[in-house]
């Protein structure tokens, strides 16, 4: 189950679960979609791209499978940092490869 990351990791804009302007790389790396364009739609941190991130649903449709059941992360690890260094998904690959 994703994350849902709180907020950009570049300029920590607040993205809550319903915000439609958040972006996920395949590790789930989470950054607002004025900095994917500012990043050229390429994750700083492993160099794959981004798509929209999904809204978990605030209702329970199915199985308890939403928000009420399934709360987003309050996790941020990367706020403070800048974004050549390793975000939490990459278990720190990138901060210990830097060139």
């Amino acid at each position: 189950m994703l994350e849902l990351r709180p907020s950009c990791e570049n300029c920590n804009k607040p993205l809550p679960p319903h915000a439609t302007d958040a972006m996920i790389c395949s590790f789930e790396c989470t950054f607002c979609s004025d900095c994917v364009s500012l990043l050229g739609n390429t994750c700083p941190n492993c160099g794959g791209g981004f798509v929209p991130r999904p809204i978990r649903p605030v209702t329970n449709w199915k199985g308890d499978n939403y928000l009420g059941h399934d709360r987003p992360s309050s996790f941020a690890p990367w706020i403070g940092r800048r974004i050549s260094i390793c975000c939490y998904a990459c278990r720190g690959y990138h901060q210990n490869n830097v060139e």
